[in-house]
């Protein structure tokens, strides 16, 4: 099964890449983008040589900065899959044009981005109502903003009650500190230091429960899915086979290899990998992501965009960027 998007790709962007990206299309070889610093398991696959043994070609990796930067490389055809792209800059890509897909759900990390309140408030989930003309500081139109907004409505809380200030993360930990905000909003070390100022009013999974997804997905041109889609499928089963590994035993000797091939120190990388979530294929294709919360969650988010004016305009939907066939034949393989 393969869905088609709006054709056309956005114009092409500089690109911060380290390695040589080599144009692999049809010489029995492809480049897959990644991250360092970004701890997951199929690093070992990586390591082992599972991708190049199964595809029966060799397989280049190439380190990117950002996700903006693989989308502009999947544009000029350097890239042919990239690996846990975040949905924001996927959102963004594929509501400018550029026709990407998403394959699979690289990781799930709802736990790493949320809102904390202030501890001298003491409001949990119970009495969230009391957030109501509160301040807040929220670093407008990312998907932090969107959970935020989620989180408001399903507590009742009117945004329009709301001092609402744009901050990034680290600025939003720092105003918490200090006392200058009631609540703040973000994800990584900054959500790791406002936590150490009050707490959470949902946990990762309550929000998952509600549609408030927090993740990266596996990322390639459509055109190429629809050309190589059996390449495309093998390499989705290797992913989750190493996924399958880490989930069942997260043995001190593969995350020795996970943390040395994303460039980490052991315990770094045991500590960012303890926050993520790796679902199956059979957890990937149900109504909890691909089946059901993942394409309006995209359309929440690039909504969250056109008003922020971070983007000119969102697609009518978004389920047409998701194309499920290399996941079904991936669950036959």
């Amino acid at each position: 099964m393969i869905k088609k998007t709006t054709t056309g790709f956005v114009a092409a962007a500089v690109m911060a890449m380290t390695g040589q990206a080599a144009f692999a299309d049809g010489h029995g070889e492809i480049t897959v983008g990644y991250f360092l610093e970004w701890p997951m398991p199929f690093l070992a696959a990586k390591a082992s040589g599972a991708y190049d043994e199964a595809l029966g070609m060799k397989v280049n990796w190439v380190s990117f900065e950002t996700g903006t930067a693989m989308s502009a490389a999947m544009a000029s055809g350097d890239v042919q899959l990239s690996v846990s792209q975040g949905v924001p800059p996927f959102v963004v890509a594929t509501s400018g044009g550029q026709d990407i897909q998403i394959v699979d759900v690289a990781v799930s990390y709802s736990d790493n981005d949320n809102c904390v309140v202030r501890s001298e408030l003491e409001i949990d989930k119970d009495s969230a109502g009391e957030l109501a003309g509160k301040k807040v500081a929220v670093p407008l139109g990312t998907a932090a903003h969107y959970g935020f907004l989620r989180q408001m409505d399903h507590f009742g809380v009117d945004v329009s009650t709301l001092q609402v200030v744009d901050m990034a993360p680290p600025e939003g930990a720092a105003a918490l500190s200090q006392g200058a905000v009631d609540f703040a909003c973000g994800w990584g070390g900054g959500l790791s230091r406002m936590k150490e100022y009050g707490n959470i009013l949902l946990t990762g999974d309550e929000k998952t429960e509600l549609g408030i997804l927090v993740f990266d997905v596996t990322s390639a041109p459509a055109s190429y899915i629809a050309e190589n889609g059996d390449t495309v499928a093998k390499f989705v089963k290797v992913t989750a086979d190493a996924n399958a590994d880490w989930n069942a035993n997260q043995s001190d000797e593969m995350l020795a290899v996970i943390a040395e091939q994303s460039g980490m120190d052991v315990d770094a990388a045991k500590a960012s990998i303890s926050g993520f979530v790796f679902p199956s294929i059979e957890e990937q294709l149900s109504s909890a992501w691909f089946g059901g919360n993942a394409a309006p969650f995209m359309k929440g988010v690039a909504d969250v965009f056109v008003e922020a004016g971070s983007i000119d305009s969102a697609l009518d939907s978004y389920a047409g960027t998701v194309n499920t066939g290399p996941l079904e034949a991936a669950k036959g393989m």
